[in-house]
């Protein structure tokens, strides 16, 4: 259903860039993870039939609250090209505390004796109020807690969803060509044996020229 959905809004209604979101920081790096899979795994030049296509979707990572203020200005104001996907924590365990009592900030009051769990979820909570207002597209996968059953859990989902989306999209999902280039010329302009071609290659493409603005 992630991959029918992503494919879909992507193909048919040009939400291309696709942003995952999570509100934990110990979650962040897995933003991280599914940016390599879904670009490394979509981003293909040609379709399982030989066709140029140019398929696949931008990933871009974001983490809840740090995000919520310095980019949400052009997720709900600027082009409606993205879908987000927030990720939510119900349980943070012995990482959760209270906000202290007894500040003495009247501004803040309010927030006294609260869980930090509590305000992060509310602020997640108000962030998919946004969109939902502004009309982006979005969806919210929970983690009862962080644990390693619950990250293998949200590692198999992404790498299933990523398999159905490479059939969707008619491409081969488990090669990386684009990527084998910049490493072969790596090795050629490092003197590896036999990639003597690459840095030629290189030398050529890269030459300087008299051109100016």
């Amino acid at each position: 259903m992630l991959a029918t959905l992503l494919v879909d809004l992507g193909l048919r209604k040009g939400k291309t860039n696709h942003v995952l979101m999570p509100y934990c920081n110990g979650l962040y790096l897995l933003a991280d993870w599914f940016r390599q899979l879904w670009a490394e795994s979509l981003g293909k030049r040609e379709s399982l039939d030989g066709e140029t296509v140019y398929a696949g979707f931008t990933p871009i990572k974001a983490l809840g609250t740090t995000d919520q203020h310095s980019q949400v200005q052009l997720y709900r104001e600027g082009p409606n090209d993205k879908v987000f996907g927030l990720v939510k924590v119900e349980d943070f365990g012995e990482q959760d505390f209270n906000i202290p009592t007894g500040l003495g900030v009247e501004a803040i009051k309010y927030l006294e004796g609260k869980s930090m769990a509590g305000l992060l979820n509310a602020e997640l909570r108000a962030t998919e109020y946004a969109l939902v207002e502004s009309l982006r597209p979005n969806f919210t996968l929970t983690f009862p807690r962080v644990d390693a059953h619950h990250v293998g859990e949200f590692i198999m989902l992404w790498e299933i969803v990523t398999a159905y989306a490479g059939l969707m999209l008619n491409i081969d999902a488990y090669d990386q060509p684009a990527v084998e280039t910049g490493k072969q010329a790596t090795f050629g302009l490092m003197g590896r044996e036999g990639y003597g071609e690459w840095k030629t290659k290189v030398d050529e493409a890269l030459a300087e020229t008299d051109w100016r603005m």
